[in-house]
Formats: C-alpha cells, structure tokens, sequence
C-alpha cells in the first residue's frame, strides 16, 4: 500500500486514485522571467521522483504542469529589457525546458505541450463569470476580486486561522504578504503598457492564482488526484487555489496536496545578497555533474529541509561516480563474455540474482512509504555493493551480469540518475575492448612490444570516441569507463 502525506489533512494517509491505475497530478510549473534557481529545482526533482515512483509501480500519470507567463514579474522583466512578452518569455521557457532535459527531469505529458497561461485565457474567463454568477467574486473600478468571506473553509490548507483576520480589503499584487487574507484579485484592469486581454468587465488580465485552477481543472477534471510544489505556495497560492475551484465547482478540488520543505544554502535562506544563491547554469559553469546535482536535491526526504552545500555536492559526484563505475565494469563484462563466447557457471548464481530482486523490492517499499527516499537509497548502495563483491570475486555469470544490467536500467526508470542510458555504446567499442582483453591475457604481452603498441593503439581509438580504459590486473578483464558526463 502506498502512503503519501497529506497537506490537506495534516497526516499521512493510503493512496487511492480517482480511477483505477490512473493518477492525475498538477505540479505549478515555473513563472518564466528568470532562470530557474536550485531551490526551485528542489521542488522540481521530488515531483519528478513522486511520478517516476507511480509510474515504477504500474500507475498511468497524466502529469500537467503549467507555465506562467504573465503575471507582475514577466510584465516587469519584459518592459525592463525592452521586449514584448511573448519573446520575453519564449526565452526562458526554452531555458527552462533545456534545464528539465539537463537533469533529466520528465517532461510533463498531459497534454502535450505545457499550458501556458496565455494561451488559456477563455477557460480563465469562464471560471471567473462563474464566480460572478455565484456572488463569490465582484467587479470594482475594472478590477475583479474573489470574496473569501463567502467561502467558509478558507484556510483549511494552510491551517491558518483566519476567520478573524478577514479584512475585506483588496489585494492587487500577485503576491502578499503570508498572514493577509484579503479579497485578491482574479481578473486585473490593464494599466497603460501593459498586455490586456478583453473580458465582460474591460482590457486587462488575469491574478496569478486563477491561472492554475482554470489550467489544471480544464486538462485534469474538477476533482483530481495530486497536486505538489514547494511549501512556499501552501499560502496564499494553493488556498486560493482551492477557494477558487470549490466555489466553482461545488465539489472538492484536489485530494492529496504534497509539499516539499525550502531549501537552505549553508543553512542560510538563498539570497544574493548572501552570495549563496545558484541557478542550475551557474553550477554547471562552475563545473559540477548534473547528476550529481540531481543526487543532492533528491537525496533528503522532501518533507524535510534540504541543507545544500558545496561539499556536499562534491560527496554526491562521487556516489555517481560509484554507481557509474560499478556500472560500466559489468557492462564491460558482460560484452567480453559475450563477444569472447565465455559461458562459465558460477555456482550459486541464482542467489545473487534473487539478493537484487529484493532489495528492488525494498526499495519500492521504502518509497511506497511517503517517498523515504534515504532508505531507499540504502538499499541501492547495498546492492552496489554486494555487485561489486561478486565482480572483483569473480562470482559473476554472463547471465548475473545482465541480471544487473537490468537492474541499473530500473534504477534509472526510479531515480532517473542516468547511470545505464549509455548502454547503446558503439558496438565497435567493446569489440576493441574485447581485442583489447585479449592481447592483455597473451602470455607474452610483456616481452612482445608489438603486442603492447597494439594495446596502446586501441587505448587511443577507445579514448576518441569518448570513452576511457581502466586496465584490470593480468588474466583479467579491462574495463570501460566514460569520460566526464555531458549536458546541453
């Protein structure tokens, strides 16, 4: 049974979707004015972990994320840069979509591009003249606001007790301050300059918040499954959220809300005015694996504050360096067995195969436990282990050896750590490595200087595709290890 913390709830409750081997979920994508920093990539990397798990164990996602291009911050960066907004935020939608790729975050699948909110204005207006129609909301002075007072279980996402704190007023900005709870804004009288829309109530555009519930209620249903991000938006952003539809729709609007804690840097808030504050492009022009990155912000369990260093960066490089290593030493293995037409049996060959098809299963077990992604990862790391034992021991069959190989391959599919995506290397390259081994075992290698400027030759031609050498000791099997991961 899969357990998930509930926001809404306050506890942590069973899984059961809507539909039958079905999961809809609605994870806020990014506001494009910027590049996207590595605490929102914190946000990001655990809503990739939550559906790649769903997916590992059989549920088909149908995973919205939104785009918003058009609210207080893309109309300030455009007139800033002297750009409409559309090109304004066609650059960083491409910047962000090139990050997602960079740190091989699944790009969301329903439906099939990204809404952008300013292509989904109609169903925008439709859910305010809803409201209108309702008495939920008002038009003032061109303006149109949500009336909370007319919606009795404001708060209950956010647990803040806000019966007596309902002032009345109204709120413009997009964004406010976290104890207000002011009638805020769904639709926006345009101001001279600025991009507008036509609706029942005048030129202008839409709040922030009527941006998600009209995107994720249109390609998901009034009532779906999941909805994630960081607990910054818990207030005001997913409370509005749920008044908006609610009172809309008159049924519940979501029915597991998942929110991951806030991501220190050197256990300070990231700012730049601290010097602590790094893009993805920032740390990948400092040199870093993005795979290690994605380790680090995955590594933490996402109900818990994720203290992000550079030590602590440098420590993740090199767990992917083991798991790449371990990796590509059976894979090397397993092509010279394949190649040279080794066929030894390994006496108990059969427990090693079954030692990894439990911890696999451990693995999904932890994670079907609110995502407790460190003891899954205990797990991975004793199966590398044990791998490794069973190579250097000399315990490993062709058909162990592929065993693994699988094994790396549905580590992937969860963790989505790239270990084995380049199982598809030029079959050239392992039949110069298998040549290799073989000139390597000659008993008279070491006398023949033929033989070891021929060694030396494949070496280079290895070298050049992309790929380097680690010599094993004589009588065993040299194996392949790729150079330095590269990125868009």
């Amino acid at each position: 049974m899969t357990r998930f913390f509930n926001t809404l709830s306050g506890k942590v409750e069973d899984f059961k979707p809507l539909r039958d081997g079905e999961v809809g979920m609605y994870t806020c994508g990014p506001t494009v004015y910027d590049y996207a920093h590595i605490g929102n990539f914190r946000a990001f990397i655990f809503e990739d972990l939550l559906r790649r798990f769903l997916e590992t164990v059989g549920f088909r996602v149908r995973h919205v994320m939104n785009l918003t291009d058009v609210d207080d911050k893309t109309i300030a960066g455009a007139a800033r840069e002297g750009k409409d907004l559309e090109e304004f935020t066609n650059h960083y939608t491409e910047a962000f979509r090139q990050d997602l790729r960079t740190l091989n975050i699944l790009p969301p699948n329903h439906p099939k591009e990204q809404p952008r909110a300013t292509l989904e204005i109609p169903a925008m207006l439709d859910l305010i003249g809803t409201l209108v129609k309702n008495k939920i909301a008002y038009e003032k002075d061109g303006s149109v606001y949500y009336r909370i007072s007319r919606f009795p279980g404001y708060g209950k996402l956010s647990k803040k007790k806000l019966e007596e704190n309902i002032t009345g007023t109204r709120v413009d900005l997009d964004e406010y301050e976290k104890e207000q709870a002011s009638d805020f804004a769904l639709w926006k009288k345009s101001k001279e300059g600025e991009p507008a829309w036509d609706s029942p109530w005048g030129k202008g555009r839409p709040g922030w918040h009527i941006e998600c519930s009209a995107m994720s209620m249109k390609y998901l249903g009034q009532t779906f499954d999941i909805h994630a991000g960081g607990e910054d938006l818990i207030f005001p952003h997913h409370e509005n959220e749920i008044a908006q539809s609610e009172a809309a729709s008159g049924k519940p609007f979501v029915r597991y809300w998942l929110h991951c804690k806030f991501l220190l840097v050197n256990g300070e808030k990231m700012a730049k005015s601290k010097n602590n504050f790094y893009t993805l492009r920032d740390l990948l022009e400092k040199g870093h694996d993005p795979m290690a990155i994605r380790y680090e912000l995955i590594s933490t369990h996402y109900r818990m504050p994720l203290n992000f260093t550079l030590e602590g960066l440098s420590e993740a490089s090199e767990i992917i360096k083991k798991l790449d290593d371990c990796y590509f030493q059976c894979l090397s293995i397993f092509n010279y067995m394949r190649k040279s037409k080794t066929h030894e049996k390994i006496k108990d060959a059969k427990a090693a195969a079954n030692r990894l098809k439990q911890l696999w299963q451990n693995m999904i077990d932890s994670l079907s436990d609110d995502l407790n992604v460190s003891k899954a990862l205990a797990a991975l790391f004793e199966a590398v282990t044990e791998i490794n034992a069973a190579m250097a021991g000399k315990r490993l069959s062709q058909e162990d050896a592929e065993t693994v190989l699988m094994f790396f391959k549905n580590v992937d599919r969860l963790f989505g750590f790239d270990i084995a995506s380049d199982a598809d290397i030029p079959d050239v390259i392992f039949s110069d490595l298998t040549s290799r081994n073989t000139i390597r075992q000659d008993a008279e290698f070491k006398k023949n200087r033929d033989l070891q400027q021929r060694s030396d030759r494949l070496r280079e031609a290895i070298h050049e595709k992309g790929w380097l050498i680690k010599d094993g000791r004589p009588g065993e099997v040299s194996t392949l290890k790729r150079k330095k991961r590269a990125w868009d």
